[in-house]
């Protein structure tokens, strides 16, 4: 990530001043000249190896980085606090687990950006998905889903997705009412590996066992996993982890964390979206935490007892 911000610094640099309104800090306080030639000739850029990129090419650039730092660490860089979320993101990771099948986690989904994998979702009905708001990026054009597979890199099938719907009230900076709904185009099939999960209305007791599945590296900073990956960890009541993250705020009435005090299994890095699920119903979807398996230090969740009623307003379901 720090390799990044580095990139977009250096791009930022050499790109327009109208870079974006949602970042003034980023941006000159006059125009610079956009570098249009007016007659000469053409040439290549191995004659000038030092030229910038066209402004069109780095506001695209500024954009897909800026994406792409949303989904990161949150530790991105000190001189740059407005491009990192208050509290840091769980990327997916499933740390102290075991390597499992889709036939055991038939909901479980691998949500795209550009053909790889960014976050887990859950299937919600045969024609739509439950996962993160902070894993919505770009357009839904730009997003597809792939369902009925162990591996997150092929197999199964491929759902574009036609319609991606944040809460409105989702927060990037508190990842308070960090959910979202996914249409697809062409509706699930389901079957043996396919299969809608059911989701909790009610109050889930501190104590529950709880399973997390996803896609993601086996430890912190460690690589990525393509073959799905579960964990079971308990319920752990509101107050405890308000007090665990009382240096980050707290947690929220639309939160719910699961985890050990001591550490050692949790989701992380490549889960974000993904299903928490207890006595068979979703009664979370990864959102955020500190580090991945950190003692004290639960995984927190968007919950969805609390939010069913804007997940049936959005969907029917």
């Amino acid at each position: 990530m720090k390799f990044l911000v580095i990139v977009l610094s250096a791009l930022l640099a050499c790109g327009s001043a109208e870079v974006d309104s949602r970042f003034p800090g980023l941006r000159t306080e006059k125009p610079i000249l956009d570098g249009r030639i007016v007659g000469g000739s053409t040439t290549t850029i191995a004659s000038y190896p030092y030229q910038c990129l066209p402004c069109s090419t780095m506001k695209f650039l500024v954009i897909v980085l800026s994406a792409l730092l949303a989904c990161g660490s949150a530790e991105v860089d000190s001189r740059f606090p407005g491009l990192r979320t208050e509290k840091p993101i769980l990327d997916g990771r499933i740390v102290g687990g075991s390597t499992t099948t889709i036939a055991s986690y038939p909901y479980q989904l691998s949500l795209r950006y550009g053909g790889s994998h960014i976050c887990g979702a859950s299937i919600i009905s045969a024609n739509w998905a439950l996962s993160a708001a902070h894993c919505i990026v770009g357009s839904a054009s730009t997003l597809t889903l792939r369902a009925g597979s162990t591996y997150s890199n092929s197999g199964g099938t491929i759902h574009q997705v036609s319609q991606a719907t944040r809460h409105a009230s989702y927060s990037s900076s508190t990842l308070d009412y960090d959910i979202a709904v996914l249409r697809v185009s062409s509706a699930f099939s389901l079957g043996s590996n396919i299969q809608v999960v059911s989701m909790e209305t009610g109050t889930v007791a501190a104590g529950t066992n709880a399973v997390v599945s996803g896609w993601g590296t086996t430890s912190e900073g460690g690589s990525a996993s393509t073959t799905l990956r579960q964990v079971t960890v308990p319920v752990v009541s509101d107050s405890s982890c308000s007090s665990s993250y009382a240096a980050y705020g707290g947690i929220t009435a639309r939160m719910i964390c699961a985890g050990y005090t001591s550490g050692g299994r949790d989701a992380c890095q490549g889960d974000s979206g993904g299903p928490l699920v207890a006595n068979g119903r979703l009664i979370g979807v990864v959102s955020w935490g500190v580090g991945c398996a950190r003692a004290g230090f639960p995984g927190v969740y968007a919950k969805v007892s609390n939010l069913r009623s804007w997940v049936s307003t959005q969907t029917g379901v």
